[in-house]
């Protein structure tokens, strides 16, 4: 009788698709990547490296690609030091967001959840799911422009085609979690390998690309120079990635206690700032190729299709369009991994709502695709590349929400303890947030005001 019952409602567990969540983040992996206890500082540090691998894919999107390549074939190496600050404040927020996960236990929709109430909880959980699909939709189109450039599929079929990477990620999960970094980590290194390649086949001019690392007058008093700048500045931190680090690093089974946090905290900052310079090398290589391979030769390339058409004659070989396209596929399918465990993060933090991953990812890739393919059908080309700029009005919109409270929460004693924000790095933090916001909200101004777009 007793094993009839429970055969039931193992049953009926099976069947539900949604259900109240515990209190612990991404509870099927949580605390599940083990740590060695015994061993060397290379093999811990070798356990703990993973989450920011994750997070820096948020950094190398396809929705950053045509304003780093257009601003390099616009004004050359000058804007390098824009991207230099953006990463610099990159790693100080994503190393909070570990830091939180960390001391806390809880990710940062959780704390938040916790320190607003459940009104506001749900109507930020609504803000963060737009960023979330704003991020999947420049996903969709950057994949799809990749399948039409490599294999010349229509943009219409691409999207479709991309809502196949549903049973991709389902089969990863099943693998493990560190499948799934692993898988993330080759793609990182594909992408960074491929720009390699591109850029010394350009033959860029060393002297000027250490030049372009200091900072510039120009930039402040040049108006195109100065909106491009800002768009790179103002993409760099993905709201999501705030959530989505702050939950990953608990996946690692470290000790819950003070000394074990500690260790804890040591490592994810040391895979963070690596995983994070690796995204700055990627995204300066980008800026880069741009600037030695179309600035000052009158080409028009402030779409990523025109980079693709005008790499292979400008550089002297074909082989540099197939893996610039290559590159872009392999970001689209990566950042496709972070969103879905991203979705499940702000579901169950703001409003203790669980669903099964395969209906998350579902739900989550539909909302992206129906838009992106009723733009495409009616607009073509044009209308994905608008659809791709009121994309990222979306994420600056809803920025604010996650940065503010991420500082707020890491300099207070109360739940942070030992673990709070010193003085410095607590003014840090808050200069680098009123500079990212002030940012955010000058360019979604702008764009609103102007109807003009990064280029």
């Amino acid at each position: 009788m007793v094993s009839e019952e429970s055969t039931c409602k193992k049953k009926k567990e099976k069947k539900a698709w949604i259900s109240k969540s515990h209190n612990v983040s991404l509870e099927e992996v949580n605390n599940s990547v083990s740590v060695p206890k015994n061993a060397g500082f290379l093999k811990k540090l070798l356990a703990f490296m993973g989450p920011g691998s994750l997070v820096a894919v948020g950094y190398v999107d396809p929705g950053n690609w045509a304003t780093s390549i257009a601003g390099g074939a616009r004004f050359g190496y000058a804007l390098l030091s824009v991207i230099l600050i953006s990463n610099l404040i990159a790693m100080l927020l994503q190393t909070l967001s570990a830091k939180l996960g960390i001391a806390t236990g809880k990710d940062l929709a959780q704390a938040t959840r916790a320190a607003v109430g459940k009104k506001v909880a749900l109507f930020l959980w609504v803000l963060t799911e737009l960023a979330i699909i704003a991020t999947d939709i420049a996903e969709v189109i950057g994949s799809a422009i990749a399948l039409n450039l490599l294999f010349g599929i229509p943009l219409l079929a691409g999207v479709a085609i991309t809502t196949l990477d549903v049973l991709l990620l389902l089969l990863l999960q099943k693998k493990g979690f560190r499948i799934i970094e692993s898988i993330v980590i080759v793609l990182m290194i594909t992408i960074f390998a491929i720009f390699i390649f591109e850029v010394a086949v350009s033959h860029p001019s060393v002297s000027a690309i250490l030049e372009g690392y200091l900072p510039h007058t120009e930039i402040a008093t040049n108006p195109q120079m100065l909106f491009i700048a800002l768009g790179i500045l103002g993409a760099t931190v993905m709201p999501h990635n705030l959530y989505l680090h702050s939950s990953l690093v608990q996946t690692r089974k470290y000790e819950r206690t003070k000394a074990g946090k500690k260790e804890a905290v040591k490592f994810a900052k040391i895979d963070s700032t690596f995983s994070l310079t690796v995204a700055f090398a990627i995204n300066s290589l980008i800026l880069i190729l741009g600037s030695s391979a179309f600035f000052g030769k009158g080409l028009d390339v402030s779409e990523i299709e025109g980079a693709y058409r005008l790499l292979g004659p400008t550089l002297g070989t074909g082989l540099a369009s197939t893996l610039f396209a290559v590159a872009l596929l392999a970001s689209g399918q990566n950042s496709t991994i972070t969103g879905t465990l991203s979705g499940q993060i702000v579901m169950e933090g703001f409003i203790h709502l669980r669903m099964k991953p395969w209906l998350r990812r579902m739900i989550t890739r539909l909302l992206a695709v129906i838009p992106v393919f009723i733009v495409t059908l009616i607009a073509g080309e044009k209308g994905t590349g608008s659809l791709l700029l009121w994309s990222q009005v979306i994420l600056s919109l809803q920025l604010p929400f996650a940065v503010v409270p991420l500082v707020l929460f890491t300099s207070d004693k109360k739940k942070m303890g030992e673990f709070a924000n010193t003085f410095s790095v607590k003014m840090l933090a808050w200069l680098a947030t009123l500079v990212i916001v002030a940012l955010n909200i000058f360019l979604l101004c702008y764009i609103i005001l102007t109807g003009q777009d990064l280029g």
